[in-house]
């Protein structure tokens, strides 16, 4: 979002013919015209929420930019990007006012239960970041799946900017992170029934991976605009995911004028394209957000697993438009 003082902040890279006067409060009101049209279940904020250097109160921009969200009293999470931090508060002190906040389900970092299993050998007693935790959706209500976990989310802090070898470069997903995301994944298979097994991941953070410019010369959904600002360092982000098995699909933000989907390896990469006006944009090409869609099965008597995930973006013009709706991941049916 790039949030930053509201009223008097002004946008970026609009068109003098889109609006009579264009601020922060477009963003808010995109929002707001997403939750109204869509009603989802779950929002989730892949980063740079507010533009440091644009408010003197790091606090109070974030009150304003995930005001929607609260004001819908849906259940919504964050992550950190790498504008968050250059205000009034450094990443730790944002990770823990977002978990605060009303209807936030995000978290600071992991649970104590969740960074340990003696039974696994070594206690991971550190965890690089601030922003990185999991989220289990669990069957309907009333169902024989309202105790299983069949959704899984993942949020992780891809930092923001780094000195390697002399070289100013952008974060990254490092080991300690990934080792954490390796023992919950586990964990949950492990602890699930065979007949919710496997059950399907996404994973949300801000910085893209390094491999996300190998998609530059596949098929992808959606449009690539500008080159993928990512991290020099290659930590193995991606053969981690591929290794865990269960995420399907992961949601950067990052690069605003990007809103592609490509797959590799078995795993969708995918964009959201900018929502925030104050963030830099496209002039004459609309903001945007992303939907995602994750639908049960229906057996003779009751829902059951997960069997589709599907995604589209909403573009803020007059209509509302829907663009680039795919299907990013079904459940194969062992016949």
């Amino acid at each position: 979002m790039h949030y930053g003082m509201g009223m008097v902040t002004r946008c970026r890279d609009v068109l003098p013919s889109q609006f009579d006067y264009c601020s922060d409060l477009n963003t808010t009101r995109f929002l707001k015209r997403i939750i109204e049209a869509e009603k989802p279940d779950f929002i989730a904020f892949t980063g740079d929420n507010i533009f440091g250097t644009s408010t003197t109160d790091a606090a109070e921009s974030m009150i304003e930019a995930f005001g929607p969200a609260m004001e819908s009293r849906l259940p919504w999470a964050a992550v950190l990007g790498n504008h968050d931090q250059e205000s009034t508060m450094n990443r730790e002190e944002l990770m823990y006012f977002i978990s605060l906040m009303d209807y936030s389900v995000a978290r600071t970092n992991p649970l104590a239960e969740d960074l340990s299993n003696p039974a696994k050998g070594d206690i991971l007693e550190n965890i690089d970041g601030f922003g990185n935790y999991d989220l289990r959706v669990y069957g309907p209500a009333g169902s024989h799946l309202a105790n299983s976990s069949i959704f899984k989310l993942f949020f992780l802090d891809s930092g923001d900017r780094e000195i390697v070898q002399g070289i100013r470069t952008y974060g990254w997903i490092k080991e300690s992170q990934l080792r954490w995301l390796r023992g919950v994944s586990e964990g949950i298979l492990q602890g699930q029934k065979q007949d919710s097994s496997h059950s399907p991941a996404l994973a949300f953070f801000h910085i893209p991976i390094p491999e996300i410019r190998q998609l530059y010369y596949r098929k992808m959904v959606g449009q690539l605009h500008e080159a993928a600002a990512c991290s020099i360092v290659n930590s193995g982000v991606l053969q981690t995911f591929i290794s865990m098995g269960d995420v399907k699909a992961v949601f950067m933000g990052h690069d605003h004028t990007n809103d592609f989907c490509g797959n590799l390896d078995g795993i969708w990469l995918c964009y959201g394209g900018g929502i925030g006006y104050h963030g830099y944009g496209r002039a004459g090409w609309p903001r945007r957000a992303r939907m995602i869609l994750a639908e049960l099965g229906k057996g003779e008597n009751a829902w059951t697993r997960v069997e589709r995930i599907k995604t589209w973006k909403h573009l803020d013009d007059e209509k509302l438009s829907k663009i680039d709706e795919q299907v990013l991941w079904e459940f194969l049916h062992q016949r």
